[in-house]
């Protein structure tokens, strides 16, 4: 994947978010879109080396647009500064827990988890945590884990840097639970995604699959545990 053709491209975007200068580099944006969808070809080849539950999702499947839908939004630019991709058995639009790829000028990043989750299903997860806890701090306190994405709330996903394990979460603990539960930092988080900042040349050539695997594979327990979870629901 030529990410720093990608990348430039993206650079230029940020500056050009109009549709004028953007039908004017059409090519070098269809050129791009094929780079990158090449790359997830190769990272879904990769992941089902692992989880062949994904091994049926092309890259088509998982990217999502370029194009901003700004109806109903103040910020009116109509594209993207980036190119993503869910990897998920059922599809980028499930609350199913998966793979994430994103290519953005100094904030690309490798993530892994199911965010954007509706209360009554976090709220089974908590539960789900709490009645299995020994099980759920294996799949999170391992020292692997751990080194790849760190202990729960405390990375800063709006820095564009570093690592995390939950994008956001309560400043106490959820209605209905016990403040003073012992493990609270995990019944207070809002999603159940892990996340790792990567360079800007983290992803040109082939060489990042082999890392980006062994990132995602650390992630995969934790996914299974709250799938269990989220699958009851859709």
């Amino acid at each position: 994947m030529d990410a720093k053709r990608i990348l430039n491209f993206l650079s230029d975007v940020s500056k050009n978010n109009n549709r004028d200068w953007f039908h004017e580099h059409k090519d070098e944006y269809d050129c791009c879109k094929a780079e990158f969808e090449a790359g997830v070809t190769k990272a879904i080849a990769a992941i089902s080396q692992f989880d062949p539950s994904i091994s049926h999702i092309t890259a088509k499947d998982a990217c999502f647009r370029f194009y901003r839908d700004v109806r109903f939004r103040e910020d009116k630019r109509p594209y993207k500064d980036h190119f993503g991709a869910f990897i998920g058995a059922h599809g980028k639009k499930a609350l199913h827990a998966g793979y994430y790829i994103h290519l953005q000028p100094g904030a690309c990043l490798v993530s892994a988890g199911a965010y954007w989750l509706p209360t009554n299903i976090l709220t089974a997860c908590r539960n789900e945590i709490m009645g299995n806890i020994d099980e759920w701090r294996k799949c999170v306190e391992n020292g692997k884990f751990i080194n790849q994405f760190g202990y729960p709330n405390e990375g800063d996903w709006e820095k564009h840097s570093g690592k995390g394990f939950g994008l956001t979460h309560l400043k106490t603990s959820p209605k209905g639970f016990p403040r003073d539960y012992e493990f609270i930092e995990y019944l207070k988080m809002k999603d159940y995604a892990c996340w790792k900042y990567v360079s800007d040349d983290y992803y040109e050539g082939d060489g990042w699959l082999e890392n980006m695997v062994d990132i995602l594979k650390t992630a995969k327990p934790m996914m299974d545990f709250t799938n269990n979870v989220i699958d009851d629901y859709e």
